[in-house]
């Protein structure tokens, strides 16, 4: 079937787009939550990107001017991280640097809604990245977020991601047992990852930033969502395979297997089996 999406997707342009993002060490800002911040730094800092947690009015701003790539992360919405965001998502806009969005908990409480919504209406996102249920609220469709946790069926989360993409003009991932990347024109389907990623909290936020990380170094967004999120699904695969006796020592690996990931290793994959290209 013919696809609309133009994005190579095999092991030789992945390890391309993973080299190119050594090459360019992206400084990579993120307004998050705290839950996650230390492992989203350092998992930033695995794929080679460079983190920097600037989250405080004026400081955001600040280093919007020099970042390479903005995420904004709602886990935790304080007015004052709401105002950063703003101003970091406005300096990024002037500049055109890609600003990325993890919608995190949309879906579970009027307040973040409204966070969500004012920065949809205010900014264009190159990425927005966010669970079935996240993604199907931000859309419009009725979806069941308990905390920040997706779920309930979604069956129609292609049509759904493909309409936010639509109505947004950003690249909409819909992660889940099988991760959906759409624009308007189409959507690709990506089976990689692993059920422990669902067992260790900010999992999540960690492939929102590995996203950023490839947003900030490879030019065009919908490649850089495309291997990012193929990437970290890689990854959590690999780190399962290492020995593990938890969720906990898994989480570990998850880094570790982040920082050992080569280009080399990538270019000799057969990805094939893990596309599904829908118009």
């Amino acid at each position: 079937m013919s696809n609309s999406i133009d994005v190579d997707v095999t092991g030789t342009a992945l390890a391309d787009s993973l080299e190119t993002l050594a090459e360019t060490e992206p400084l990579v800002q993120h307004l998050t939550n705290e839950v996650t911040m230390n492992d989203v730094a350092n998992l930033t800092l695995h794929w080679g990107a460079l983190p920097v947690m600037a989250d405080s009015f004026g400081d955001a701003g600040e280093m919007a001017e020099i970042a390479s790539a903005v995420l904004l992360n709602i886990g935790q919405v304080p007015d004052g991280k709401v105002e950063a965001m703003h101003e970091a998502a406005g300096v990024a806009a002037d500049r055109g640097v890609p600003i990325v969005l993890d919608p995190v908990g949309v879906g579970s409480t009027p307040s973040r809604d409204a966070v969500a919504e004012s920065l949809l209406d205010t900014f264009e996102f190159a990425v927005i990245k966010g669970n079935y249920g996240e993604i199907s609220a931000l859309a419009g469709v009725e979806a069941d977020v308990k905390g920040v946790e997706s779920i309930g069926d979604y069956d129609e989360i292609e049509d759904t991601a493909r309409s936010l993409a639509d109505s947004t003009g950003a690249v909409v991932v819909a992660s889940g047992v099988e991760d959906h990347v759409a624009t308007g024109d189409g959507v690709v389907q990506l089976a990689a990852g692993h059920e422990r990623l669902g067992e260790v909290v900010g999992t999540g936020c960690m492939l929102g930033a590995t996203i950023a990380a490839f947003a900030g170094s490879v030019d065009d967004p919908v490649t850089a969502a495309v291997h990012a999120t193929l990437a970290f699904g890689i990854a959590g695969e690999r780190a399962a395979e290492i020995d593990h006796n938890g969720p906990a020592s898994y989480r570990t690996n998850v880094h570790d297997t982040v920082a050992g990931l080569s280009p080399e290793s990538l270019a000799k994959l057969s990805l094939e089996d893990r596309i599904e290209r829908r118009d």
